[in-house]
């Protein structure tokens, strides 16, 4: 099956991408609709379509379009798994011309570092430099 990718918002399914990532993802569960939809609409996303149009899976970008960018909520639909879709959409991102020029590009995985390095994402360098406030509990509230 041949899949596209693309960052056209019309094509994105809010929808679907967030039942994926409030009921599937271990790092967002129960993020609610609005915040979801906000966070989509803050960054750049993007959707692999099956020949149908069905989104079968997604990624979004945190960025300023020009030094900086977070990498997340990648995310490849169950009936989907083991297409290539990661590779896929990552390969787009990091050819994406929004993209290009940063002194710093990053993510955060449990369990797809092998994926991640394929594109030249390295541990993270300088550990001890970097902070962050952590509220897990968030969603639940």
């Amino acid at each position: 099956m041949t899949y596209e990718v693309s960052d056209d918002p019309a094509r994105f399914d809010l929808a679907r991408a967030h039942r994926w990532i409030s009921t599937e993802s271990y790092w967002a569960e129960g993020i609610p609709l609005e915040t979801f939809a906000r966070s989509c609409a803050n960054s750049l996303v993007v959707g692999a379509y099956a020949p149908d149009g069905t989104m079968a899976a997604m990624a979004r970008v945190v960025t300023d379009r020009a030094t900086f960018g977070w990498v997340c909520d990648v995310f490849v639909d169950a009936g989907h798994r083991g297409a290539g879709l990661g590779k896929q959409i990552m390969a787009y991102l990091r050819a994406h011309p929004d993209l290009q020029g940063f002194r710093r590009l990053h993510l955060a995985t449990r369990d797809a570092h092998g994926l991640y390095r394929q594109f030249g994402f390295t541990d993270l360098t300088s550990v001890e430099n970097w902070m962050e406030i952590r509220d897990p509990e968030v969603y639940r509230r």
